[in-house]
């Protein structure tokens, strides 16, 4: 009996780049970590990589980027203790890959976080079926430009790559430009990087004369492209808010491809990881912060701000409506202007319908909590849990202080203060009592009016 030979797959090890100071974002938050769609930069290079069949991934930081560095565990960071250059950047990170003698080196940076998986795949396949040393993610921009130029021979292959600040005003006017990604055959790499040297205007040790030597050793360059808006480099706050309006332009396509209904897309703004389902409406003005998911049939109105919550089937958020991390709602949950939920439950057809806080609370199903009704979970140390039985009725103005248990079927009449648990089925009233003073009105108005004559 025969058995086939088991097909070799080669390693391919993405190392991101990550060392850049951003010292033109003028912020102390290192680049890589200011956030695009609610997620740092590079967690969206990252996520980007993630389908792909990577084998080993690494970044490269600089010294004092602990930020960095615990975010992207458990990724293995190498520091570049000196800014001296991309090719600098990636010999830091040597013990990465110097022992592996096959395969392929994707060199990331962490500050183009509009990147695609898609992109990615094809500059990967293209560098295989091309049979090249070494390939470059270009893209074509039209002059003038900060970008390095690709300069090309006849037969289309890269020859090498001039810096912008290095460049003449004939090699200025080259619209194909780099966008800085490249994959390096990791038989070649470790003697291209050894190779550079710091011959330029710059004075940095730069990945881009690694394409100049191959093309002296003989080596095959070849060239993919991509859309410029892909490789958009984050150098500067215009730059963040440039790439912010592009994410949310592809949330809103996406959304609006899976049958969500956008009232008006331009003003409604997603993170990188909303979940929307079916049939869901979205008014204008809508916000929604890291990890929410709306579940089929939901309808967000106007003006609400959701994070870190579950929104289930066919129910009504807003307007002016808030919810805060830890927020699970079920099916047919009302939620109205100015309410906010906060680390709570609330159960199937629960009202919580205007002016209103629930925090740290379970409520039962087809509970009613009135009009200016707060949970106090907070006693100034700890956070304490409120329990509201199914179809308790809470009238207005009501303030529940935590812990406190409301059981099932039970009654709060308006303006209480519930300090004790309430029994299933009773009735709670807790303000003082009603004071009426026959013809006091009359009197009280009069005396007014005298000692303000006598004031005058």
């Amino acid at each position: 009996m025969s058995y086939a030979s088991p097909v070799r797959i080669d390693p391919l090890l993405a190392l991101i780049l990550c060392a850049g100071g951003g010292t033109r974002m003028k912020s102390r938050l290192p680049k890589v970590m200011h956030t695009l769609g609610g997620l740092p930069l590079v967690g969206h290079v990252l996520e980007a990589i993630k389908t792909l069949p990577v084998t080993d991934k690494a970044c490269v930081i600089s010294p004092n980027m602990q930020e960095v560095k615990d975010f992207v565990v458990p990724v293995q960071c190498y520091v570049q203790k000196e800014a001296k250059g991309t090719a600098h950047a990636v010999l830091a990170a040597e013990p990465f890959f110097e022992k592996v003698a096959q395969g392929s080196l994707l060199v990331l940076f962490g500050d183009t976080p509009l990147i695609t998986s898609e992109t990615i795949k094809q500059l990967l396949d293209h560098h295989k079926s091309s049979q090249a040393a070494l390939t470059i993610l270009g893209m074509e921009v039209a002059p003038p430009n900060q970008y390095g130029r690709l300069v090309l021979d006849k037969e289309g292959n890269c020859t090498h790559i001039i810096e912008a600040k290095d460049a003449t005003e004939a090699e200025l006017r080259i619209p194909l430009c780099n966008s800085g990604l490249m994959v390096i055959d990791l038989a070649a790499a470790m003697s291209l990087l050894k190779e550079v040297r710091c011959q330029n205007a710059s004075g940095e040790y730069l990945l881009t004369d690694c394409v100049n030597i191959a093309f002296q050793k003989g080596l095959k360059i070849s060239v993919f492209k991509a859309v410029e808006e892909e490789v958009l480099g984050i150098n500067t706050q215009e730059d963040l808010a440039y790439a912010e309006e592009i994410f949310q332009r592809r949330a809103r396509k996406e959304a609006l491809r899976q049958g969500v209904h956008l009232q008006d897309p331009s003003s409604v703004y997603f993170s990188y990881d909303t979940a929307l389902g079916r049939d869901v409406f979205i008014e204008p003005h809508v916000y929604f912060g890291p990890s929410v998911r709306i579940e089929d049939g939901v309808r967000i109105r106007s003006f609400s701000y959701l994070e870190g919550a579950l929104v289930g089937k066919n129910s009504i958020i807003g307007p002016f409506a808030r919810l805060r991390p830890g927020s699970e709602l079920f099916e047919n949950v009302r939620v109205g202007n100015f309410v906010e939920i906060k680390k709570s439950t609330l159960s199937k057809g629960v009202k919580v319908n205007h002016l209103a806080y629930v925090g740290d609370a379970f409520v039962g199903p087809d509970a009613n909590i009135g009009a200016g009704t707060i949970t106090c979970n907070y006693d100034g140390i700890s956070k304490h849990a409120t329990e509201i039985g199914e179809g308790a009725f809470i009238g207005s103005n009501t303030a529940l202080v935590a812990p406190v248990r409301i059981g099932k079927g039970a009654l709060i009449g308006a303006g209480s203060v519930i300090t004790e648990d309430v029994a299933e089925g009773a009735i709670a009233v807790a303000r003082s009592t009603q004071k009426q003073i026959l013809e006091g009105a009359k009197r009280f108005q009069q005396r007014a009016r005298k000692l303000r004559k006598d004031e005058i």
